[in-house]
């Protein structure tokens, strides 16, 4: 994989390399980038494995190629304290209960050298107080600030700019290109990008080449335009406008209560949200132009006059009824309000302008790209069927360190006995492993069952649920515990590394399939199904494929590992395409009775394995 890449950044080619669990992937692209002489910018799925990379397997590399590279770590805006908000916080009164916690992050801010919160000691800042302590886009003064000097934001972007390589992440590397666009860039031209954790890519870029807007970025133009209003007093028709828009957006607000995502026109055919909508579109209108005369008394003023427009133009536009346009336009509940949501059905020309921005070799890896050998579920939409590829198996000896067991009897997904019928079928193979157990869900409804019914029948055994505490504390409570049986949903199924013995059983519930009823996914189906497509196989089955292979991709993670699979489904042997899904997984010797699978575990039980 190294020798491929140092070949596509050295002739500046595109390359795409599906690299197996333990390939090493991450020292396959970086021992090349560094060596290659040229900036170079990397970007990963999360702000997690962008911290591994920077502050782990980096330093490794620097140390042992003796490489004299000048790196940076840079994330979004909303990662850094604002000094400016800060100050602002402290002297309005609506955040007097917050004070005490304000002035110990002004004293922290005062030493810290780089600002980033999560370095902030004590509990992290709910959303609430993250809000008045950081800045966004929309609400940032840019030069006209007077903290600029010392903005860790802009400290931040100038060593991202005087770096050959900059770990970034992939919302931060979108934003980046939007932001271009309007003449401003936060990262360094670059010779070469690697984008790490590359299947999110897809998703990721239907998200960031639409538009939205929600009732909260409203609210908090409010809030601003109210507080600046106020310190000055003599602006009636501002602080009537601001009123008016508060009114507007609470009704709006109030019309998600207990919603779910749908199609706009289903949203708004509702009793009175259409005219909620119209209303916050002409209140927005309004508050445009009682600021425009006030553009040049401060720089909040003008600030808030960018953002109404802004905000205006966005609401505008997904808002619109009556569009017909090729855009998916839906709703979905955020918080105490929603967002309204516009997503196009194609990105590859996007994406492809996107790609024009950083001219040069563009590396997209990952462990799961390809669904078997097919790569087009991956390459079509992102504009990417010309671009070489390569697949790594994993080095793992799978045949010798892990065994898969399908139980047999269980009802059809759809059957409302069926989490039940799976959790029974769930508990020997956890008793006969001891824990040291995963239970990946395919739904929230679903982990909130198996827990209540794993708690009641496992007394003996920790069973610990994804929400009770954040994903960090969880992992170290399911490593330290050892018999601990971990019941999580979709943000456990990648990302998560857990080597040794205290995972030793991976237990998946259904296929994943998206969950019917999303207004994009229905839209694209759609789509597929009129360009004479067959919408199931030629996206729903490679997709959950995809997300499948990350789920198992949790079970080894080193060269000492062994486990077992479960798959619970019983359509992968009921159904055609289920031999196209067990064929696509790695080379796991299917087991042919539950009582293999139990003396399989009792092996790998910690205590089994001191005897042995």
């Amino acid at each position: 994989m190294a020798a491929a890449v140092a070949e596509a950044f050295s002739c500046g080619d595109s390359l795409i390399v599906e690299a197996g669990t333990g390939t090493g992937k991450t020292y396959a692209y970086l021992a090349p980038a560094l060596r290659s002489g040229k900036r170079v910018v990397v970007s990963t799925g999360t702000k997690n494995l962008q911290d591994q990379l920077f502050g782990r397997d980096l330093p490794r590399l620097l140390q042992a190629l003796d490489a004299q590279v000048r790196v940076s770590l840079l994330k979004g805006r909303a990662n850094y304290l604002c000094l400016h908000r800060l100050a602002k916080a402290q002297m309005d009164v609506r955040a007097r209960p917050q004070w005490p916690r304000l002035a110990e992050i002004e004293a922290w801010g005062r030493n810290s050298p780089s600002g980033e919160l999560a370095e902030l000691p004590g509990d992290p800042p709910d959303d609430g107080l993250n809000a008045r302590i950081t800045s966004t886009a929309d609400n940032c003064l840019g030069a006209k600030c007077p903290d600029f000097a010392d903005c860790f934001v802009v400290k931040a972007r100038r060593a991202a700019a005087a770096a050959d390589l900059v770990v970034v992440n992939h919302s931060l590397l979108f934003a980046d290109h939007l932001l271009r666009q309007e003449g401003f860039s936060v990262l360094p031209g670059a010779d070469a990008v690697v984008i790490d954790e590359a299947h999110q890519l897809p998703e990721l870029a239907l998200r960031h080449f639409g538009q939205r807007v929600s009732t909260q970025q409203v609210q908090a133009l409010a809030r601003d335009a109210m507080t600046e209003a106020e310190q000055y007093g003599d602006v009636p028709a501002l602080m009537q406008a601001v009123a008016d828009l508060g009114e507007s957006n609470a009704r709006v607000e109030s019309s998600f209560g207990g919603g779910f995502r749908q199609r706009l026109r289903e949203y708004a055919s509702r009793f009175g949200v259409a005219d909620s909508l119209r209303a916050q579109t002409q209140a927005l209108e309004t508050l445009v132009d009682c600021l425009k005369p006030l553009e040049e008394r401060s720089a909040e003023f003008g600030a808030c006059l960018e953002r109404a427009l802004r905000l205006s133009e966005r609401w505008t536009l997904v808002a619109d009824l009556d569009a017909r346009d090729s855009q998916v336009r839906w709703v979905e509940p955020v918080g105490r309000g929603g967002a309204l949501n516009a997503t196009p059905l194609e990105v590859a020309e996007s994406f492809g302008t996107m790609r024009a921005a950083h001219p040069g070799a563009w590396i997209f890896t990952s462990a799961t790209l390809a669904a078997g050998e097919d790569f087009a579920h991956f390459t079509r939409p992102l504009g990417l069927d010309a671009v070489r590829s390569l697949r790594l198996d994993s080095p793992f000896d799978y045949r010798q360190q892990a065994r898969l067991w399908l139980p047999p009897g269980l009802p059809e997904p759809n059957d409302p006995a069926y989490t039940g019928a799976a959790a029974q079928a769930m508990l020997p193979v956890i008793r006969a492993s001891g824990g040291g157990a995963f239970v990946l869900c395919t739904s929230h409804r679903a982990l909130q069952q198996l827990c209540g019914l794993l708690r009641a029948a496992l007394p003996e055994l920790p069973v610990l649920a994804q929400g009770e505490w954040p994903k960090p504390e969880l992992l170290r409570r399911f490593a330290e515990a050892g018999n601990a049986v971990l019941v999580a949903t979709a943000s456990f199924w990648e990302g998560v590394d857990v080597k040794g013995p205290a995972l030793r059983l991976v237990i998946i519930d259904k296929l994943p399939f998206a969950a019917p009823g999303d207004p994009v996914l229905d839209a694209k189906l759609e789509a597929i199904r009129q360009a004479g497509g067959n919408p199931f196989s030629d996206d729903q089955l490679p997709r959950a494929i995809v997300t499948l292979r990350q789920g198992v991709g949790r079970l080894i993670r080193d060269v000492s590992d062994q486990g077992l699979l479960m798959l619970c489904d019983p359509r992968l042997r009921s159904k055609g395409y289920g031999r196209k899904v067990l064929a696509s997984l790695p080379p796991i010797p299917l087991l042919s009775s539950l009582a293999e699978a139990e003396d399989w575990l009792r092996a790998l039980r910690p205590e089994s394995r001191e005897n042995a």
